[in-house]
């Protein structure tokens, strides 16, 4: 190795964990954003319909990456990406919040949290089906740990009861973690916010119609709860969440970001006593811990 080299490789090193520390964080956030996702939910439902708040809450978030992306003149994604885009819009955009709002008319936001407990293993196994790789046996461990304590502990603060709208739920944990993964791939190919402007663009002119639709057929009574659920919904997890959601899973890879989600379920939880008055059970705080060890491990872990 030359001493040029040798003086290159720590700022290389340096550089690389610059990188990994601010997608950890970028990550993070998106995390924090989705987890308030449930409960903002919750609240729209109190004004708008299962169907017109998903439909608005899409126009509204498409009329945002709209302006950003008009702004920045960017160009139109290259004909290959369009695919994935589509699955991004379908899993993301439209299935998860289409089929989550629908669960939570009849579930509790805890015991909805079922599905954010699932979705870091599916997201991880749906990357790997895709991507080709395979993330070492450490990594797995503390993954397929991490989602049982959350699903022990979700079902437990629901009564351990399934209701009507587990279908929906299952269904968009699956839809999901199929956006979660095409996005994070595509997020290594373009800027992620692109990536999410040009998904929710995509869904633009479908959802419009779907809006008008929908508010003719469901009645809204405009409280302001229901109008701070639906600005949270669109402004803040369908954009800015997925914006730096995706940035973050392009900078530490889709395995290790899908794992930072096994917090989410807890943040929700929190968020579900803080926003609607539910009651935590004293079990939260071992959970937590036992969930801050598994993401320590996947964190740790080679993928």
């Amino acid at each position: 190795m030359t001493a040029q080299n040798s003086a290159t490789l720590p700022n290389t090193i340096a550089v690389t964990q610059r990188d990994t520390g601010r997608g950890t964080l970028l990550a993070g956030l998106g995390v924090v954003a989705f987890s308030l996702t449930f409960p903002s939910t919750v609240w729209g439902l109190e004004s708008f319909g299962p169907w017109s708040l998903v439909a608005v809450r899409s126009v509204l978030a498409a009329l945002i990456a709209g302006a950003f992306l008009l702004a920045g003149r960017v160009p139109l994604p290259e004909r290959r990406h369009w695919a994935g885009l589509a699955v991004v819009a379908g899993g993301v955009v439209v299935g998860f919040p289409l089929l989550t709002t629908l669960a939570l008319q009849t579930s509790t936001t805890s015991h909805a949290a079922v599905v954010v407990g699932l979705l870091p293993l599916t997201t991880a196994t749906f990357a790997a089906i895709r991507t080709g790789r395979r993330p070492s046996r450490t990594f797995w461990f503390a993954a397929v740990a991490g989602a049982v304590v959350v699903l022990v502990f979700t079902l437990q603060q629901s009564g351990g009861a399934l209701s009507t709208g587990d279908l929906y739920l299952f269904g968009a944990l699956v839809v999901c973690a199929a956006g979660y993964t095409e996005g994070g791939r595509l997020a290594r190919l373009m800027p992620g916010w692109q990536v999410v402007g040009w998904a929710l663009v995509l869904c633009l002119p479908l959802m419009v119609v779907g809006a008008a639709v929908a508010l003719a057929h469901e009645p809204v009574h405009l409280t302001a709860h229901g109008v701070v659920g639906l600005v949270w919904v669109a402004a803040g997890s369908t954009f800015f969440g997925l914006y730096v959601w995706y940035r973050g899973m392009a900078a530490i890879g889709i395995p290790r970001a899908s794992q930072l989600q096994l917090a989410q379920p807890l943040l929700t939880l929190f968020w579900s006593v803080t926003v609607l008055g539910e009651e935590l059970s004293p079990a939260a705080p071992v959970a937590a811990g036992a969930v801050l060890v598994c993401i320590a491990v996947t964190q740790r872990a080679k993928s």
